[in-house]
């Protein structure tokens, strides 16, 4: 059993990470930490966690842990995920790990001269969603692909979320800019050449609300919007010569819709659907990161992919300031 520390009380953790861990078959918390030692008790007793630690430090010295899940706000990431790396310990880190590209190679070197395994966590890449995305496209079920079109919006103005904040990293495109990226990317096996994009920037939080963006794969095109403050909508469809993809509820399981993937043919009078019930993919994701920190075979999401992809949002916002192609 690998066994987790959790690096804060944030919700993502207590709501999603922390129940998906628990109920994983290799992994176990065994430790909160928090600078309020009150809130990590709590927390603590509610899932059961024997140790609450009431500073970060505490935690990472400790040997009642070997991995550590960071659910911090993006701006602290990189550290922390050095700090535990040089602690001896694995790292889940959630995303963005970080909010320019080159940021990530110390990271890497962390990972390296430590030998520890740290991944950046997209839950999506480890669902079954997604993986049967993956494998219609590998087998020609919509022929050639051409066009990749996808949506991810919220609404949020509360000026105290960390996604209204620039100094804790927020804006759109770190928050959920990323998920047509990786999902794209991890779909098709290819990588964007260049962008073009337009963002808008909330006047009195100064963090990206909406951006608009057409990325270029070379054989295919990738365009996507996102928003922070729309109304909510989430969807990603794969186009090809042949028939295409539809992802109902693509990045927040049945949360935007059921857990589906529609194919449908080129004249559209026949398509097939995939249901995928319960596909529980904070917990796909805990066990497979288990499984590759004790050594075993196993696909997760590598720093040299997150590397690639925050390539990709960094290309965003450059293009967002021109006319024109970006390359990335």
């Amino acid at each position: 059993m690998l066994r987790f520390g959790i690096l804060s009380t944030a919700k993502i953790g207590r709501e999603l990470v922390v129940p998906a861990i628990q109920d994983a078959e290799n992994c176990v918390v065994t430790a909160i930490a928090s600078r309020d030692h009150a809130k990590a008790r709590a927390m603590a007793d509610r899932f059961s966690v024997p140790h609450a630690f009431g500073s970060y430090e505490e935690m990472l010295a400790s040997n009642a842990i070997d991995a550590v899940y960071i659910p911090l706000p993006t701006s602290q990431h990189v550290e922390w995920a050095i700090k535990t790396a040089d602690a001896g310990k694995h790292v889940l880190c959630e995303k963005p790990l970080a909010l320019k590209a080159e940021e990530i190679d110390a990271v890497i070197a962390a990972r390296d001269r430590n030998k520890v395994l740290i991944s950046e966590a997209y839950m999506v890449t480890y669902s079954p969603v997604w993986r049967k995305v993956r494998s219609l496209i590998a087998d020609g079920a919509i022929g050639r692909l051409r066009h990749v079109q996808g949506a991810f919006t919220y609404y949020n103005r509360d000026p105290g979320n960390m996604r209204n904040i620039p100094a804790l990293g927020g804006g759109g495109l770190p928050d959920i800019g990323v998920y047509p990226a990786i999902t794209t990317r991890f779909s098709t096996g290819r990588e964007p050449l260049r962008v073009q994009a337009s963002t808008e920037r909330d006047p009195e939080f100064g963090t990206d609300i909406y951006s608009s963006v057409r990325a270029d794969f070379g054989d295919f095109e990738l365009s996507f919007y996102i928003s922070t403050q729309l109304a909510a909508r989430q969807v990603m469809v794969f186009h090809g010569d042949k028939g295409y993809i539809e992802v109902k509820s693509p990045f927040n399981a049945d949360r935007y819709g059921r857990e589906e993937v529609e194919l449908t043919n080129q004249s559209h009078a026949q398509s097939q659907l995939f249901r995928f019930q319960d596909a529980r993919q904070y917990r796909l994701e805990a066990e497979a990161f288990a499984r590759a920190a004790n050594g075993e075979p196993e696909e997760v999401v590598t720093l040299e992919s997150s590397r690639l992809n925050q390539k990709f949002i960094d290309a965003i916002y450059r293009a967002s300031e021109k006319d024109g192609w970006e390359p990335i």
